[in-house]
């Protein structure tokens, strides 16, 4: 018994060292966490719209049978991350003509109307996720993320993480082009 204890530091010493390794490994992309969403239907859910805002709500059933693939992106006005993309996501819309829905995760509405009246709004939709249950539905581990939805309702991609840089946009643009949000260059 003695000595198993006198080997534990060793062991957790090793046990640590392999996990930080892992974790400094090149190769590996955090934004690179699996869903099990994709290529599953959307889950049921149904948000009301944000109060003082002119954009619906957002569920379910708007993202099925749609005319072309659409982008969900959860954001709040406390999340810093977000503010970053908000720029990338407004010239999605207005360069390529992507239809972009938003989820406004736990945030209240008077600053989730603030936040957007600053940067402009250009979602079609926002619905206001207070409580954070239609997150754990989607299965989001933070905000920002994005999903790129098919024109059936199904769950196509899964982007965590701000969308900013050219590798970021290159990525969306890429799943996008796939599933014919837009015409190819």
């Amino acid at each position: 018994m003695a000595r198993l204890l006198a080997s534990l530091p060793f062991f957790i010493a090793l046990f640590l060292g392999i996990f930080f390794l892992w974790g400094l490994n090149p190769d590996r992309d955090p934004n690179e966490i699996p869903s099990v969403l994709i290529a599953q239907p959307v889950p049921e859910f149904q948000l009301e719209a944000i109060e003082g805002l002119s954009v619906p709500g957002l569920a379910r059933s708007d993202l099925v049978n749609a005319s072309q693939p659409i982008v969900v992106n959860v954001f709040a006005s406390w999340c810093v991350p977000c503010r970053a993309e908000h720029r990338v996501l407004t010239d999605l819309v207005e360069r390529e003509g992507i239809r972009l829905f938003g989820i406004n995760y736990k945030d209240q509405p008077a600053d989730a109307v603030r936040w957007l009246s600053e940067l402009g709004n250009p979602y079609e939709r926002i619905g206001s996720d207070l409580t954070g249950r239609a997150g754990i539905e989607w299965g989001i581990s933070g905000v920002p993320e994005t999903f790129i939805v098919g024109e059936t309702g199904t769950v196509l991609y899964r982007y965590v993480g701000p969308i900013i840089g050219d590798e970021a946009v290159r990525k969306i643009g890429t799943v996008l082009k796939q599933a014919g949000a837009f015409a190819s260059e």
